[in-house]
């Protein structure tokens, strides 16, 4: 945690920005400058800078100065997925239930707009999994959710979406469906999927999506959680 004075100056330069006194693309004042503006000393603007540089809210560009970055959802949000790759096993399922949540919301949103370029990419994503090794599935599973979630035309569901769905979360449902002896049925269910976005019917497609995840889910839970911390 950040000291007092730090976290004061942090939140003075939210401020500023939540304003709109400082907006996206926007240089930051000299370091100087800055300091006599918020009442501080130059070395706390240094570690409230540091601060929302590691947020992803400013960029320091060596040599051209502080600058506000694009403040988009993708960039300011990827803290969630970060996150979500450093939660032990036991939250694996937490993950899962927030992404039953949000999942068929997004398919469903994609299915009213996705294009005939992404159908072709599922396409191939759809095949690769056919064909794939188990770590090949868990790339090509990646990819395909990606997609589907992006052409949901919301940047801040896409990128919350995309943070629960870690990279180590889907290795671990991976497992579980393996251990299930039921990939050809996860696949089948993402060939669901795919049919109903191709059809543009949001409803199938949000049906579709939920029995995926709920699926996901359930076989997961029959998976006994780790004593101790395991490699993924």
């Amino acid at each position: 945690m950040a000291a007092p004075l730090t976290e004061a100056a942090i939140e003075q330069m939210r401020t500023l920005i939540t304003n709109g006194d400082l907006v996206p693309g926007q240089r930051l004042p000299p370091e100087a400058e800055l300091a006599e503006s918020l009442g501080t000393s130059r070395s706390t603007v240094r570690e409230a800078v540091r601060a929302l540089v590691t947020a992803r809210v400013l960029d320091v560009r060596r040599g051209d100065g502080t600058f506000v970055t694009s403040l988009r959802p993708e960039l300011l949000l990827a803290g969630i997925g970060a996150a979500a790759e450093l939660l032990q096993h036991g939250f694996t399922l937490e993950l899962l239930q927030v992404r039953r949540i949000l999942e068929p919301a997004a398919t469903a949103m994609a299915a009213m707009q996705i294009s005939d370029a992404t159908l072709a990419q599922l396409d191939v994503c759809l095949h690769q999994m056919s064909i794939a090794s188990h770590e090949q599935l868990v790339q090509f599973d990646e990819e395909f959710h990606h997609l589907v979630a992006t052409s949901a035309g919301n940047a801040t569901l896409a990128s919350m979406l995309n943070g629960v769905s870690s990279r180590t979360t889907r290795v671990r449902a991976w497992r579980a469906v393996s251990d299930a002896g039921a990939v050809e049925r996860t696949i089948s269910e993402h060939a669901a999927i795919l049919a109903a976005l191709r059809s543009h019917d949001p409803r199938l497609a949000e049906a579709a999506a939920l029995v995926h995840v709920s699926t996901t889910e359930t076989w997961f839970r029959t998976v006994p959680v780790p004593k101790t911390p395991r490699s993924y």
